[in-house]
């Protein structure tokens, strides 16, 4: 997949003002703001660059107030990094095709793979199946 990259003005031409602010700037949407997510089977994708990212198989309700899967759809879109913000050590995702901040990554989540992608709704857009 080809690298996505685009100037501070295109992003913000292309986004709303919190998908930009959570994307490219790493903040965090408020929690219980997209209970709204289809239970239907697809793909969510990256909101910016349209990759890959999650099979609908893999959400899960962690109760958390964000949408959570159990593992990416290709473990290659999703990238990782340290996030020491906030007094805390965390483990932040990111799509690899376009550096947009997903969300983060926790140990506690469900078999099989016993992780929790903890992800911001706003970073995400839902493509049903045909």
């Amino acid at each position: 997949m080809d690298k996505v990259i685009k100037t501070e003005a295109e992003w913000r031409a292309q986004l709303d003002d919190l998908a930009y602010r959570v994307t490219r700037e790493h903040a965090t949407e408020r929690p219980f703001t997209h209970d709204d997510f289809p239970e239907d089977p697809g793909t969510y994708r990256c909101t910016c660059c349209g990759a890959p990212l999650f099979d609908a198989e893999t959400k899960f309700d962690a109760g958390c107030g964000w949408p959570s899967f159990f593992a990416p759809l290709d473990e290659s879109v999703i990238g990782e990094s340290l996030d020491t913000s906030h007094f805390m050590r965390r483990t932040e995702v990111h799509c690899n095709r376009c550096d947009a901040h997903l969300g983060h990554v926790f140990p506690d989540g469900p078999a099989p793979t016993g992780l929790r992608y903890c992800i911001n709704g706003v970073a995400l857009k839902f493509d049903p199946e045909a």
